[in-house]
């Protein structure tokens, strides 16, 4: 079978590999379709702990397909089921795993990061990832694109439940990528009166207008607008979806008293935001950071797309074959479109 692995920084191949084959409680996957994420962009540019030349990796933690073959064991799925694939597979045991955070493990084994991913013609389920519920039945009306882009979609939601969204609030969002958009249409879900989405990129700005028309789009002086849309009272909550030492450094300067500022994007690895607590404290903030999804975000949001509360297929932008996944890394980098995704016949 075909599948894109990264042997080390920069060196990403398609491959013919073997098919993997399947023990017991383990379930074969077809891939249909597997999103690129900034995870993979991150891993490509700069490389991972253990992978190289000798421990190559399949990329792709967010992916969903029909199940091909079930171990005699595997009870719940049979062969033709459409299916998708939380990445996180925790150790099921740890008082993080028991609570339902095993997105937390300390033990945590991901596709696509430490196991076989899903830019692949076939992926291995593993007897844990079965019997720990990682594996979610696709409603008829769920595309296997959206599938594999809800991975994105369930941290957002993470993050959503820790910013709260209240009817009437004016939210700002800054960065108009794939995850910009999917924090604003659940902003509109709870009742946002006005989401105001900043970018430097205008060609972002314009897709995002128009996946998202009640928008209010921000490309220089955010600081400005934000004062404009809330007649100087600050937004209720802001979102930093983007990787950017100053977005972070300015986001308390934005919100108004008792407004909520999360972290979204983390930074690079050495980077350290310099941030003015005292606005943490005079505005009464509350400040969050999120990282990841549980399988109750990941099934919820899979919930919402398929009884079409949050729709997020125009988000996916850009598809490619396999052959083509450098393709989709390098548009992926450059912010050419959002979500990028390849797909399998």
């Amino acid at each position: 079978m075909k599948a894109a692995r990264l042997y080390g920084k920069n060196d990403l191949r398609v491959c013919d590999i073997p098919k993997p084959g399947i023990h017991e409680g383990e379930i074969l996957l077809k891939v249909k379709a597997a999103a690129v994420c900034g995870t993979d962009l991150r891993m490509w540019r700069n490389g991972a702990s253990g992978i190289d030349q000798d421990h190559p990796v399949t990329l792709s933690h967010e992916f969903s397909g029909v199940i091909e073959q079930v171990g005699k064991e595997v009870a719940g799925y049979k062969p033709g089921d459409r299916v998708s694939i939380a990445p996180n597979i925790g150790c099921g045991v740890c008082d993080r795993c028991v609570s339902g955070n095993s997105h937390h493990c300390q033990a945590l084994k991901a596709f696509g990061v430490h196991i076989d991913g899903g830019f692949a013609e076939y992926v291995k389920i593993p007897a844990l990832a079965v019997s720990h519920g990682n594996v979610t039945p696709l409603a008829d009306g769920v595309s296997f694109e959206a599938a594999a882009a809800n991975e994105a979609f369930s941290c957002v939601y993470s993050a959503f439940e820790r910013y709260q969204v209240y009817p009437g609030d004016i939210v700002c969002i800054i960065g108009a990528g794939a995850i910009g958009i999917m924090h604003a249409k659940l902003a509109f879900m709870a009742g946002a009166s006005k989401v105001i989405l900043n970018d430097l990129s205008g060609e972002r700005l314009a897709e995002g207008k128009l996946i998202e028309p009640r928008l209010i789009t921000v490309s220089k002086d955010l600081a400005a607008a934000v004062d404009r849309e809330t007649n100087g009272a600050g937004a209720n909550v802001v979102i930093t979806a983007c990787s950017v030492k100053a977005v972070q450094e300015n986001a308390f300067s934005i919100a108004g008293t008792d407004g909520r500022v999360n972290f979204f994007g983390g930074l690079p690895a050495g980077q350290i935001a310099g941030l003015d607590t005292n606005q943490i404290h005079y505005k009464q903030l509350t400040v969050t950071g999120t990282t990841r999804s549980s399988h109750r975000h990941y099934r919820r949001t899979l919930d919402f797309i398929a009884k079409r509360i949050v729709d997020i297929d125009p988000v996916i932008t850009n598809r490619y074959p396999i052959e083509d996944v450098l393709a989709a890394f390098s548009n992926a980098a450059a912010a050419k479109g959002l979500k990028h995704v390849v797909v399998f016949d």
